[in-house]
This record gives C-alpha cells, structure tokens and sequence, in this order.
C-alpha cells in the first residue's frame, strides 16, 4: 500500500501535473507550428524562389534502374536519397518555434522583473532600549 501511497503523491504533485499539461500544450503547439510552416511560410518560400515543392527535394545516391522521380517512389523502393527539402522544412520548423518560444520566456521575465520594493522602514527602536543605550553610554564616558 505504501508504494501505490507515494506514486499517488507524485502523479498529483504540482510539478508532474504541469509536466503533463506542458508536455500536451507543447503537442498542440508543434502541429500548429507545422501547419504555419508547411500550409502558409513554405508555399511563399517556394513561390518566391520559383514555386519550388520543398518536400520533394532530394539528391539520389543508389542506383535509380527504373528512373522514379518522387521521393515517396525512391524510399520505397529503398533507394538511398538525400532528402534536404524535408530538412529545410524540419529547420524552418524549429527556428520558429524557438523564436516563439524566446518571445514567450522574454515576456514572462518582463512581467516577473517588477519594480524593486522600497526596502521598509525600520520599526522605530522601542523606548527601554533606548533607555538602555543611554544608560549605556553614560557609562563608558
């Protein structure tokens, strides 16, 4: 019983709980991220550099017997390609979801740096200790 005590302790413990939300936001915001890349920044890209599909970029390092041109027909045959479109779309990718995710730690820090508090005032030094100091003083002259 002890064991199943403390698994129940940790699952529901503050930081596995935000784990776990974090962890399915972040899926969440990866398949967004991936339809901002692939459905709306990579077609400009490619209509800009000369309607381009970069997905289907590759360079064929095997022998290609029976000339197949799509990438999807060449891996399955099995035919070793240098796939680089898929690699600039996987790097397009992360560089927005850094960038994003930088905005997002700048804002949180900009919002946690609140102004210094004024550092309070002493309490005022309650009479007998004053009384005391005094005492003291008159003592050492």
């Amino acid at each position: 019983m002890g064991m199943i005590q403390e698994f129940k302790e940790f699952a529901v413990k503050g930081n596995a709980m935000d784990l776990a939300v974090g962890v399915i936001i972040g899926g969440a915001f990866g398949k967004i991220v991936d339809s901002i890349v692939g459905d709306l920044i990579m077609p400009l890209v490619s209509r800009i550099v000369g309607k381009l599909d970069f997905s289907n970029l590759f360079v064929v390092l095997g022998d290609n017997p029976n000339n197949l041109t799509t990438l999807a027909d060449l891996k399955k045959a099995g035919i070793a390609v240098f796939a680089y479109g898929s690699f600039l779309t996987i790097l397009v990718n992360f560089i927005i979801l850094a960038f994003i995710i930088f905005m997002m730690v700048k804002q949180m820090n900009r919002m946690r740096k609140e102004e210094p508090a004024a550092p309070a005032e002493a309490p005022a030094t309650p009479e007998d200790v004053l009384l005391l100091r005094e005492i003291r003083d008159s003592l050492q002259k």
